[in-house]
């Protein structure tokens, strides 16, 4: 049996957990009644390397815990009944059509409007598979609700004689019924939260009621409380959690002094953002008799006084972490913590945990402490101030930031040495006037002031990690919280190689090592260039999510065996489980239950997609808001993404991305060429490719879709009806549309 079944598997380098779980399931698919252990699996998907074994393991957990396998008995898996139906996350269309996206399946289920069963955009849905018909995309039926992404939605109200409608903002193709003794005092065309209550079987529209009003729609507070409400975020804490906040007490006493290590007289300072209220992390510097370095990085002791289960605690959890919008932070804690009772701010003491290095001057850990702490900040540096003094040599405690300067850049180039990939991009920033209006864009680049901090961040994240997962022999690691990075899968990797190779780069496909160190030479080889955005965008595409997990198998963006966030616990909730798992651990307390913190692990890792979402809808509105003025303007820009339905344009002057809908490419038939990343002419073989020049027409900027319309102009003349377009009106595909979870 076990050479027969290694015969039939062809493993790939340097594959993926997602992959792994695909061939894992394709071994029980072959005979469901059959139990296999994770050394049965091993052998038969002949693997040999310690890594990929680990990942093995991980993939059949998940694999349980996604409802997929059952374990019969300890360490004895089984498979739980092969059938037509599939478990997956619907993508809705603006058409009213959706796509299913399943991990059991390489190609997304198409799924037509009625057969949806009022399944809304995000859902947990089952479908049950039609007979797939040769060479057509999978179709199905939405046969159960298994989770709903969301209840609340945010949308427009629309008033009639007896009743009210809101009208959803979004992928969704449904009004929701609202009675007029539910409308919370809402009025026609404001913006409001409703919540569906109730979808009769025979309903058209679901039930609902408001919850809030946000207010008059483009007014900047109604706006940013519309975007963080459409992804479920609050906007502000409940008058319970403020009233504990202010109750707790912020007296250290020097009974909680004598059972920590004392740093006060050392000398200690924070870098951070010059618009920064709160300081979660500071350097300490000193050297010692035996001519090393001793760096301390002290980090906010906030579990100290947010005790686990505590109102404060509850909220912190449920928001998981602090959202950054264009115009402003909404924190995880109480502002009284955030930016009081917790930040480190200067000439105060302060409660930290801290990782403290004994470090040589070509930047060797010799040594290493982890423990509680009290510090006395003795000044707060912007990051502009710091890199002043890197440039020039001089300033406050210019001896001290020199010093972590240059042992920085030394840890730095050992990471990259060591196989890390360098993805360092230009952040569009706005500048905004008192209402919140953009008046112009710029760009911040990390500097070497930046990368000081980051480098004993992650050491001190890094040396965590090890602390408590690396274990001798065959010991069992007690549960812990890491920050997971899996590896690239090999078809994306495979299809940006050859997209690339159209610009004249390509990279070494042959080892994991290989491949980080080629696409750090891409990234250093494109820096400048025109194509320098597009090749870094689809590199970062091509990488798999970092992610939190009880289930370590490194991370491999920075090529890190161990690694954990633990230097930001004011605004992120899994550096706050690591502080207490870290405390009780150190004090020589037992393992903690896995399954319950693993379930926290995903729960943190959804809400820090949804900020990422909510802080990218923020800055989407502030560049169509930025463009409304410029309508009628023509611009150079880069093909940014291609589609079936269009082409993406990025600006060059100001980063702004808009679309032109393929109905406006005149002349020929266009379709969208997955493979070359293009939108090609059936007949004149013209093609608009990924990373291409064009020169584009600003036609509309429509703030309440967040989106800019523009048609693209060749040889002075605009191309196409120089009239606003409708995107959501663009191309519907047919029922049949090869589609793959690979979308650009």
């Amino acid at each position: 049996m076990g050479k027969k079944d290694k015969s039939s598997f062809k493993m790939k380098k340097g594959i993926n957990k997602k992959e792994l779980k695909q061939m894992v399931l394709e071994l029980f698919y072959k005979d469901s009644e059959k139990i296999l252990t994770p050394r049965q699996i091993t052998s038969m998907l002949a693997v040999s390397d310690l890594s990929t074994k680990q990942l093995v393991n991980v993939a059949i957990e998940e694999l349980s815990d996604d409802g997929y396998l059952e374990q019969k008995e300890r360490g004895k898996f089984q498979l739980i009944g092969k059938t037509g139906y599939v478990v997956g996350i619907v993508d809705m269309t603006q058409k009213g059509y959706a796509f299913i996206v399943s991990d059991e399946l390489e190609e997304d289920i198409f799924v037509a409007g009625p057969n949806l069963n009022r399944a809304l955009n995000g859902d947990k849905v089952r479908v049950y598979l039609n007979a797939k018909r040769k060479r057509k995309q999978p179709e199905g039926e939405v046969v159960e609700i298994i989770e709903r992404a969301k209840t609340n939605f945010v949308g427009v109200v629309s008033m009639s004689k007896n009743f009210a409608f809101l009208v959803p903002s979004g992928k969704n193709n449904f009004d929701i019924f609202i009675p007029k003794d539910k409308l919370k005092g809402a009025k026609e065309g404001q913006k409001a939260v409703a919540k569906i209550t109730d979808w009769p079987a025979r309903a058209k529209n679901p039930f609902g009621e408001i919850v809030d009003v946000l207010g008059e729609p483009g007014h900047n507070d109604t706006e940013m409380h519309a975007i963080l409400a459409e992804f479920d975020l609050p906007y502000k804490f409940p008058e319970k959690v403020n009233s504990a906040a202010e109750k707790l007490s912020v007296e250290i006493t020097s009974e909680e002094i004598a059972k920590r290590r004392d740093f006060r007289n050392i000398t200690t300072f924070t870098i951070d953002p010059g618009d920064a209220k709160d300081y979660d992390d500071a350097l300490s510097i000193q050297k010692l008799e035996n001519g090393y370095w001793e760096v301390g990085v002290h980090i906010a002791d906030v579990s100290h006084y947010v005790q686990s289960g505590s109102l404060i605690d509850n909220e912190a959890y449920e928001r998981a972490t602090s959202v950054y919008l264009v115009d402003r932070v909404v924190p995880m804690l109480p502002e009284r913590l955030s930016n009081g009772v917790c930040s480190l701010n200067p000439n105060e003491d302060k409660l930290c945990f801290s990782a403290v290095f004994e470090i040589d001057d070509d930047a060797t850990v010799r040594k290493h402490w982890i423990g509680r702490t009290v510090i006395h900040s003795n000044r707060k540096f912007s990051y502009e101030e710091a890199q002043q003094i890197i440039e020039t040599g001089e300033g406050e405690l210019k001896d001290e930031m020199l010093t972590l300067h240059r042992l920085a850049q030394k840890l730095r180039s050992g990471r990259y040495q060591n196989g890390a990939i360098s993805f360092d991009r230009a952040e569009v920033k706005f500048k905004l006037d008192e209402s919140g209006k953009p008046l112009g864009v710029y760009f911040k680049v990390a500097k070497e002031s930046n990368q000081l901090i980051e480098e004993f961040m992650l050491l001190a994240n890094k040396k965590v990690a090890e602390t408590i997962g690396k274990v001798k022999d065959k010991s069992k690691a007690r549960t812990f919280v890491y920050r997971i990075h899996d590896r690239p899968d090999p078809d994306k990797l495979e299809s940006f190689n050859n997209f690339i190779g159209k610009f004249g780069y390509g990279l070494s496909l042959d080892a994991p090592g290989a491949i980080s160190k080629s696409i750090n030479n891409l990234l250093s080889s494109v820096k400048g260039r025109h194509e320098e955005n597009v090749i870094s965008t689809l590199a970062v595409r091509s990488m798999a999510k970092a992610v939190y997990s009880t289930r370590n198998i490194g991370h491999y963006g920075l090529s890190f065996e161990y690694y954990t966030h633990f230097t930001s616990p004011i605004r992120r909730y899994p550096d706050l489980m690591v502080h207490r798992l870290l405390e009780r651990y150190l004090d020589g307390g037992r393992s903690v239950n896995a399954e319950t913190f693993e379930e926290k692990c995903k729960h943190s890792s959804n809400m820090e997609q949804r900020a990422v979402n909510a802080e990218r809808a923020s800055i989407k509105y502030k560049q169509v808001e930025f463009m409304q003025d410029k309508v009628g303007q023509i611009y150079g820009g880069v093909i940014s993404g291609v589609t079936d339905w269009g082409i993406y344009v990025e600006l060059d002057e100001n980063k702004c991305e808009g679309m032109v809908s393929i109905r406006d490419l005149t002349g020929d038939f266009y379709f969208f060429d997955e493979k070359n990343y293009c939108i090609s002419g059936m007949h004149t073989n013209k093609c608009y490719q990924l990373g291409g020049e064009v020169k584009v027409k600003v036609v509309s900027a429509n703030l309440e879709k967040k989106q800019i319309d523009f048609k693209l102009v060749e040889d002075g003349v605009v191309i196409g009806n120089d009239m606003p377009v409708n995107n959501s009106a663009g191309g519907k595909p047919p029922k049949t549309e090869k589609r793959n979870k690979r979308r650009k």
